[in-house]
């Protein structure tokens, strides 16, 4: 009887909810495996075969879209950076749910945030001083670009929609009145100093307050970039990049943990309207910003337009690679991707460290004559076939083995 009675009491008492098991996104990682392939197929070295067949439309098609653009507006290779960033974004939602079922508290969770960054930033410094004398201290690599901005994101992951949004706005309007607010260059202006060549198109107008290296982020850089040991005084970024931009990059990864808190929400449906309609007001609202000259569509600089645009753009990729494999069920297709998707800092440092070893390695034992069955124009796009093909080998290689590299 007393078994009976604790047996129903027992009944009665509510239950803790068991924690919903979170699931992989198969379609983020296919977008995130197809955001790294660009990366690593630089080594095609498309640009160079297009200059080698000039007046090629193929060959030129292909090489302007893996080249950045010289200021203002998109390529495909432009797209490589916010897709990675916003896929950050993407991921958080469903980072956090993981580690609250696993038993994780905030404070822990936040602990492994700040040394994430942290590493993130560092990895950035290390990438870049390769081939430099002493420690090459810039922050404008993409990790330490995510990684200055990432204990923000995590923050803002655990509050309601409408801080996300409120973040957003605040850092978009912010950093373009700091911008708009600062000085643009006299007359006499030096542009030779800061590595700007003499047949730049400089912008008119109010525009010109986001010209090149003579703007609010280079002016801090020369301040800020000097105050770690050089082997020359800072003046410029030769492309243009500046330390700043990881404000307006924490607005591109915002824009994806919105988008990572849609797809959670809506699980195991598709918020198709959503993703659409976010992408398709994200590229207008970067254009009409663009052409009516309030705020170029400039990726170097990371513009606020520039988070719009191409945050539409990623907007839109995510909703095709979900209506592809979730809506319609074509799963298969995306292996190759998934498995460089699943393992993207792995894939990130071995395009940046195991490129010149791969490269020579082929050279040396095969030498160049397999390389030149296309014709001499065509070699550096073969031997790079074979390269990018070698990567994906390791990464393969460490999929199957479930080696999976995080931070």
């Amino acid at each position: 009887m007393a078994t009976t009675v604790e047996s129903a009491t027992l009944a009665a008492q509510p239950s803790k909810p068991v924690p919903k098991p979170v699931q992989r996104n198969v379609a983020v990682d296919t977008y995130r495996g197809m955001v790294m392939l660009l990366m690593m197929a630089e080594v095609l070295e498309l640009a160079r075969v297009a200059a080698a067949y000039p007046g090629n439309w193929f060959w030129g098609f292909l090489g302007w879209n893996q080249t950045h653009v010289t200021w203002a507006g998109c390529s495909l290779h432009d797209t490589i950076q916010p897709g990675f960033s916003f896929l950050v974004g993407v991921a958080l939602p469903y980072s956090i749910a993981s580690r609250m079922a696993k038993g994780g508290t905030f404070g822990k969770m936040f602990g492994h945030a700040l040394w994430r960054s942290l590493l993130l930033v560092f990895l950035g410094v290390f990438l870049r001083s390769i081939d430099h004398h002493i420690t090459y201290f810039t922050f404008e690599d993409t990790l330490s670009q995510i990684g200055l901005g990432y204990p923000f994101l995590f923050l803002l992951g655990f509050k309601p929609a409408k801080w996300q949004w409120t973040a957003l706005g605040t850092i978009l309007f912010g950093y373009w009145l700091a911008w708009a607010l600062y000085p643009v260059p006299g007359p006499n202006f030096n542009w030779q100093a800061v590595l700007v060549p003499p047949d730049w198109h400089h912008y008119t107008g109010f525009a010109a307050h986001w010209d090149k290296n003579s703007n609010l982020g280079n002016a801090f850089d020369q301040w800020f970039l000097n105050l770690f040991p050089r082997e020359q005084p800072f003046m410029a970024n030769d492309g243009g990049y500046l330390t700043l931009s990881f404000i307006p990059t924490l607005g591109t990864m915002i824009l994806g943990l919105i988008a990572g808190r849609w797809l959670r929400e809506s699980a195991p449906q598709i918020p198709m309207k959503k993703l659409l309609t976010a992408g398709v007001v994200g590229v207008a609202a970067g254009a009409v910003l663009h052409y009516t000259g309030i705020c170029p569509v400039v990726k170097r600089i990371w513009t606020p337009s520039w988070v719009l645009f191409s945050g539409g753009l990623c907007f839109l990729y995510l909703a095709i690679f979900s209506w592809i494999e979730d809506v319609k069920g074509y799963k298969k297709w995306a292996f190759p991707l998934v498995v460089i998707g699943m393992n993207s800092i792995a894939a990130y440092l071995i395009a940046h460290l195991f490129e010149h070893f791969i490269f020579q390695s082929f050279l040396i034992h095969l030498g160049d004559k397999p390389f030149q069955i296309f014709g001499v124009g065509a070699e550096p796009f073969v031997l790079g076939v074979a390269v990018l093909f070698t990567y994906w080998l390791i990464l393969l290689w460490m999929y199957r083995k479930k080696l999976f590299l995080k931070i």
